[in-house]
């Protein structure tokens, strides 16, 4: 499984489409341990162009604080987990607690 963190400077970035980097981690469910780290920098920002781009990286799930409801859908259509409003720890920790189901997604901090 691949999980997709939108970040800056080595955090969570509170901004979905407009992040410095998507940080890609390559996890073993089984085991519930991260096999590989990956910072990819994303295209320029153009509405309806993450999905399919994160998609053609094999992403499975995607932790975000917060996503407009166009980008939500696109995501759904192309069969990728969205949890959003999430915060706080740096995105190995969220993908640790992601595996280990303690992760809480809240309120979608996005209002477009």
């Amino acid at each position: 499984m691949k999980i997709a963190i939108p970040t800056a400077n080595g955090v969570l970035c509170n901004h979905f489409g407009h992040c410095e980097i998507f940080t890609i981690f390559e996890v073993d469910e089984k085991n519930k341990t991260i096999l590989k780290k990956e910072d990819i920098t994303p295209p320029p920002h153009e509405p309806g162009k993450l999905p399919p781009w994160l998609a053609s990286h094999g992403v499975n799930v995607i932790l975000a604080e917060g996503m407009g409801k166009r980008a939500l859908d696109l995501f759904d259509e192309k069969g990728i987990k969205v949890i959003v409003g999430v915060s706080g720890d740096k995105p190995e920790e969220l993908v640790k607690k992601y595996m280990k189901k303690t992760l809480v997604g809240g309120q979608n901090v996005c209002d477009h």
